[in-house]
């Protein structure tokens, strides 16, 4: 169902399937990212970031997949490590039934091989506990909780994880992200950078077009 400007389909997949294999997904993203936080006036790697989790249903498609009894969804975590200005770190995709502390660990040890200057993570109050320490002695990071005031009704804005949550709103966007279709946890997160490199490369268009 491609748009009848792309090559055959077969052609697609093809380099779609190799730049998964290869990492390029993760290299384009981490370029493109790399581009549009100097253009905002930043350093190029973060020393700050956001780590929350989404569950999606997936479909009948072959796969892992596991049920969060919390959601009360059958499906898919996704797993994501964003910047201050909400822009992908890493991603990682399991089974909604793990826990957020043991999927967080998944996420954290892949970060620590990619961003040395990191030092602080804001986490929601699924993450406290054992993580923390954790997260210390391996990564050498702080993990702080930021906590949902109790008398407070409703809907909520809260300092920090709001950034990662409007990132999981641009991701939805994306109808293929809507749920999760693929057979493998490696092809959704490569769909998931592909989607994400789409968004900064077209606010890269944009600073472009308006600087001198």
């Amino acid at each position: 169902m491609l748009p009848h400007d792309l090559p055959p389909w077969k052609t697609v997949y093809h380099y779609f399937r190799l730049w998964r294999l290869d990492g390029t997904w993760e290299r384009l993203n981490a370029a493109l990212r790399t581009e549009l936080r100097v253009a905002a006036g930043r350093e190029p790697e973060p020393s700050a970031a956001i780590l929350d989790s989404q569950s999606v249903k997936t479909t009948e498609t072959a796969g892992v997949r596991g049920y969060d009894a919390g959601k009360k969804v059958k499906g898919r975590k996704r797993h994501i490590l964003v910047d201050t200005i909400g822009l992908l770190l890493i991603v990682v995709v399991h089974a909604a039934n793990i826990q957020d502390r043991d999927g967080a660990k998944l996420v954290l040890e892949k970060a620590k091989l990619c961003f040395s200057r990191l030092r602080l993570i804001w986490v929601d109050g699924g993450y406290a506990g054992k993580l923390i320490e954790w997260a210390w002695n391996i990564c050498g990071w702080i993990l702080e909780i930021v906590k949902r005031c109790d008398d407070v009704k409703g809907f909520q804005v809260l300092p920090r994880r709001w950034v990662v949550e409007r990132t999981f709103g641009w991701l939805g966007r994306y109808r293929r992200l809507s749920k999760d279709y693929e057979g493998l946890t490696e092809t959704s997160e490569a769909m998931i950078y592909a989607a994400m490199s789409h968004l900064m490369a077209r606010r890269l268009v944009r600073v472009h077009a308006s600087s001198p």
